[in-house]
């Protein structure tokens, strides 16, 4: 997968520096310091997740504890916009809750 570029991004990490790779982000404002990344997959890795439904994640933590993080496939479940409430978000935030998933996967995956 590779960072993409997005129209909410305030920054971007590791500019000019092609040993990284630029890395697009949005900086939340609030006391938690959350940044916000999009990637993008590409066909074979689309392939991939269709049939396994995963994702793997690696984050380095330097030997120190792990920070909370989270995966979406909804942009709205990682961050929202003001104009996100209106009655088409509805569904994707149905979605993103925690509580939904959870009760959701557990009507599906009900023997």
């Amino acid at each position: 997968m590779i960072p993409v570029k997005f129209k909410e991004a305030t920054h971007e990490f590791a500019k000019d520096q092609p040993q990284y790779g630029n890395l697009p982000a949005l900086i939340l404002k609030g006391d938690q310091g959350e940044c916000v990344f999009c990637w993008k997959a590409n066909i074979f890795e689309r392939i991939q997740i269709l049939f396994t439904g995963k994702v793997w994640l690696s984050i380095s933590s330097f030997k120190k504890p792990l920070m909370p993080s989270y995966v979406s496939a909804f942009r709205k479940g990682v961050y929202t916009l003001p104009t996100d409430w209106r009655i088409g978000g509805f569904v994707t935030r149905l979605l993103t809750k925690k509580s939904n998933r959870n009760f959701i996967s557990k009507l599906l995956t009900k023997k």
